[in-house]
């Protein structure tokens, strides 16, 4: 068994496992299995999205071992995501009664905001246009999406709200409209993507980073032959070689002192149980600038169906590094 999941307090004080089970790209039919497997090695963070399209699968293998007593809903820290297409504010409360239901749940720990871009509202979880490479935009602005998530949290149906994919200056705008302030800011970050300027300022707004793709995501669906694989990563493998740990806990533990919640996925209990056994060694001052050097703007989830969107986070930076 690994060691109990520490949990940290988000700023108004409710308390988060610091390590969950990231479910994007899990393979379908493979999803309750790997959170069964989760609850029963000690998870007690899962994290969802309506866009996975596998939250049925989620909320199958949480009522299992629920039914199991294994544990107890209050146990469990679980997080979902509002899509792009349900932005508008009279559509909030709907989508997150769709995930509700699909997760068999009466409420969440903590609600989203996917991406700070709107898209065409409707079922559709992308309205492409003609081309196939975009989708139709919404002119909703997430500043008027985020009034919805705070009565969320008034009816008690979400304990916590928050953010994915924003970028300082959006962090900001909601920030001077917030009754309820984001809990956390869910990115992308590994060595390869450390967005520090972000991540110091969500730090210093009292709003916490929770890491995904840790690992580099290298089963992501539109991975490149040549493109580099982060735990193949020389420095990565001297690092696990001289911690005797493998490569993923390296990376995971990288994440947690750098003072970040972190979620990997993975639907093999070995490595579900395996990626959890990381609080019983510390990196050292020296590991960390070694994976530090790694830097290399190595965006992997770039959103470019939303390229031209007017509030699209990080095209502009996509686009130089691509330069």
């Amino acid at each position: 068994m690994p060691p109990k999941i520490p949990s940290v307090l988000f700023k108004n004080g409710y308390p988060v496992p610091v390590l969950g089970l990231g479910t994007w790209n899990s393979p379908p039919g493979q999803v309750a299995q790997a959170v069964k497997d989760a609850i029963d090695v000690g998870y007690r963070h899962i994290d969802c999205a309506h866009v996975y399209e596998n939250e049925h699968e989620v909320g199958a293998g949480i009522a299992a071992k629920i039914a199991q007593g294994t544990v107890k809903r209050e146990d469990l820290f679980v997080t979902s995501k509002l899509w792009n297409t349900y932005h508008l504010p009279d559509l909030v409360r709907g989508a997150l009664q769709v995930t509700l239901r699909n997760l068999n749940l009466n409420y969440l720990d903590l609600y989203l905001i996917h991406w700070p871009v709107a898209y065409r509202e409707g079922d559709v979880l992308f309205p492409l246009r003609p081309d196939g490479k975009r989708v139709h935009f919404s002119d909703v602005d997430y500043v008027d999406t985020w009034p919805a998530m705070e009565r969320l949290v008034d009816a008690g149906l979400v304990r916590n709200v928050g953010l994915s994919n924003f970028n300082v200056n959006q962090v900001q705008r909601v920030l001077n409209v917030a009754r309820i302030g984001p809990a956390t800011n869910q990115l992308e970050c590994h060595p390869y993507l450390h967005q520090k300027e972000l991540t110091e300022y969500c730090r210093e707004q009292g709003v916490s980073v929770t890491a995904y793709s840790p690992l580099g995501s290298p089963a992501r669906p539109w991975v490149k032959q040549d493109d580099p694989i982060l735990m193949d990563d020389p420095v990565v493998g001297q690092l696990a070689k001289k911690h005797s740990k493998s490569a993923a806990q390296i990376l995971i533990r990288y994440q947690l002192q750098l003072g970040h919640l972190v979620i990997p996925k993975s639907v093999t209990r070995g490595r579900i149980a395996s990626n959890a056994d990381v609080f019983g060694f510390e990196l050292d001052a020296d590991d960390l600038p070694l994976l530090a050097s790694l830097e290399r703007k190595g965006r992997i989830c770039p959103e470019s169906f939303s390229f031209g969107h007017p509030h699209h986070p990080f095209e502009e930076e996509f686009r130089k590094g691509r330069r």
